[in-house]
């Protein structure tokens, strides 16, 4: 089955093609807003970061910040995308019950940031691109709260006026698993960047995702927007639904109205919200009260000088440097704290084996424990030191991971912690000669088998390291063990 074909739905009447859109409303990682001054920050006391601007009293007007736009200059950047020198802001009148001003203030036919492209890595490695439409900045709304009390609804102001982006993507992704891999990597570049934390829990990065069905090679479908999907398990989930709803609806005949849907995890299934307005339902109209943006081309190239190394040319660096293998060097690179974190421990060491520490033993312990890399409580000079150790042959690969937890558990050093229980490894070879004596003399039909098919000497290594509760130094051991088979 050929790829294009792997990511087609059966219908009842044959098969169908997802086309997906997506527009990620990315929240700047900015001390204040917009257009105010007022602070932002998750989990204050309502309505407590709101200024009169934010409360669109008389008379106040908006002044920009400048931090938001540079911010949005850099992802666009990162995206590899166009930077507009001139650019505007609009208003878009529609009724926000939760932005006092009655409109929104955002950007329409003159974004700051046009076209760009980036490369996405599906789970089975293949790679494919999705072409970026454009980067706009606009203000989000407050939160209206319906479950506080029985006969009104409440209003908080403290995220009105947020700065947001929005990153808008043209309709190249044709199933859920590649729209969840895309939203992937634009939070992946843009916590590089440090221009939006990415927390997605708090409603800082969330995706609007466009849906539509059609034959394989037809035109595109009547779509539907998902809002507010801020999980990539419900964005899959969404999708799935909403593929499937509009294709049993065509199959049946009936038509596809363009509307605004939301998705309800608790049932699986999204629901109708509004019917999806087109741009001049809106009435865009340049904000009278901002004078349009006019990029200083030496400020561009400064911030452009100023950018970090990005994902995808972090991961090629680190195969390339430490010998890694592709997918080592990406999950490392997924997050710029982990490329750091394994540099560190790396440095001078078995690079590969500070890899398999890194990835497989922290992480997993990590993700267990709910903390990010950057809260681990093993320090990188740890894992250092406990590959120190096996290089030096100090102790086993199996006492190692008994170390290891031990070290988690805020025990010291290895180097401490091996010395404070007794797990140097035995490499004695008189002590082990007496030990491997002893059973090959009390297992004689074993010793034959190993004569007959030497791999079977690995039941004596076995034996040997069980007597010795793992502290044998397997290298000699099999010395040994091969050197007396081989002479009786």
């Amino acid at each position: 089955m050929s790829e294009t074909n792997s990511r087609l739905i059966e219908g009842a009447t044959g098969p169908w093609e997802i086309v997906l859109g997506l527009e990620i409303h990315a929240q700047v990682a900015s001390k204040a807003k917009l257009f105010s001054g007022a602070a932002v920050g998750f989990g204050a006391e309502p309505n407590s970061q709101v200024s009169l601007v934010d409360a669109a009293m008389p008379g106040m007007l908006p002044v920009i910040n400048r931090h938001c736009v540079e911010q949005a200059v850099r992802t666009g950047l990162g995206l590899k995308a166009e930077i507009k020198m001139w650019s505007r802001f609009d208003r878009k009148n529609y009724f926000y019950p939760d932005l006092p001003q009655g409109y929104q203030i955002s950007q329409y036919k003159d974004p700051i940031v046009g076209e760009g492209a980036i490369e996405v890595e599906r789970d089975d490695g293949s790679v494919f691109t999705v072409r970026i439409e454009r980067l706009h900045l606009e203000q989000d709304a407050g939160k209206s709260i319906h479950d506080l009390d029985p006969n009104a609804t409440l209003v908080d102001l403290n995220r009105a006026g947020t700065a947001l982006m929005e990153i808008v993507s043209y309709p190249d992704m044709r199933c859920a698993e590649e729209a969840a891999a895309y939203v992937k990597k634009i939070r992946t570049i843009l916590r590089y960047l440090g221009t939006c934390d990415g927390d997605m829990e708090k409603g800082n990065l969330r995706a609007d995702v466009n849906v539509s069905v059609r034959r394989p090679g037809a035109g595109l479908g009547t779509r539907c927007e998902i809002k507010n999907v801020n999980s990539y398990r419900y964005i899959q989930q969404a999708i799935e639904y909403e593929a499937r709803r509009q294709i049993e609806i065509l199959e049946e005949g009936g038509s596809i109205k363009q509307e605004t849907r939301l998705f309800d995890p608790g049932k699986g299934e999204t629901r109708s919200m509004r019917s999806k307005a087109d741009a001049h339902d809106y009435r865009y109209f340049p904000d009278p009260d901002l004078l349009p943006l006019k990029l200083d081309p030496d400020w561009v190239r400064a911030i452009e000088e100023s950018l970090p190394e990005l994902p995808d040319a972090k991961r090629a660096r680190l195969s390339a440097q430490y010998g890694l293998s592709h997918y080592d060097a990406g999950v490392l690179a997924i997050e710029a704290s982990r490329a750091d974190y394994f540099e560190r421990a790396a440095a001078g060491r078995d690079a590969k084996l500070v890899a398999n520490w890194t990835t497989n033993e922290l992480l997993a312990r990590l993700a267990k424990a709910g903390l990010d890399i950057e809260d681990s409580p093993i320090p990188s000079d740890d894992v250092a030191g406990l590959v120190k150790l096996l290089e030096e042959g100090v102790i086993s690969s199996k006492i190692a991971k008994e170390v290891f937890d031990h070290m988690w558990a805020g025990e010291g050093t290895p180097a401490a912690i091996v010395e404070a229980r007794g797990l140097t490894q035995v490499s004695d070879t008189g002590a082990l000669e007496a030990l491997i004596d002893k059973l090959i003399a009390a297992n004689p039909g074993q010793a034959e088998a190993v004569k007959a098919k030497p791999q079977a000497v690995g039941w004596f290594v076995g034996q040997v390291m069980r007597e010795t509760a793992g502290k044998a130094n397997p290298a000699t051991v099999n010395e040994i063990l091969r050197a007396k088979l081989a002479a009786e």
